[in-house]
């Protein structure tokens, strides 16, 4: 039995170190009209540079109108200003709805590098409501 454990032990630090840190960024969209997940929707990512928006990331939703890390893999999220945009004047047209908002940005401040982060959009045509998750 003893010569088990080390080879249990060793599988398990390498798989913790496989995982490395957790993506600090998640991102879900929710349509409130059926109340099921947004598939399809594209999101982007940008940070603030001074005057001006540098764009780090895209993505889209998946079955589940998640994200499940939408930061670029192997960077630090350092603090600063960030811009999530999602793309809802898309997802509203591929399935043949109108939509008031073409899309929805969502500006947000990092206080602590790689700080845990999720913003879920609740969704319908002509409104949306969004914070902060975690």
């Amino acid at each position: 039995m003893k010569v088990f454990i080390p080879i249990l032990l060793a599988a398990c630090s390498f798989s913790a170190m496989a995982a490395g840190t957790p993506n600090p960024l998640s991102v879900h969209v929710l349509n409130q009209q059926t109340g099921l997940p947004s598939k399809g929707v594209v999101v982007e990512l940008e940070k603030q540079q001074g005057n001006g928006w540098t764009r780090l990331a895209q993505a889209v939703t998946n079955d589940d109108g998640r994200i499940g890390a939408l930061y670029p893999a192997g960077k630090d999220m350092d603090a600063g200003v960030y811009k999530v945009t999602f793309k809802t004047g898309d997802y509203f047209s591929a399935i043949k709805q109108e939509t008031f908002f073409p899309e929805v940005s969502v500006i947000f401040n990092v206080s602590t590098t790689n700080q845990k982060l999720h913003i879920p959009l609740l969704l319908s045509q002509y409104g949306y409501s969004t914070y902060r998750g975690s």
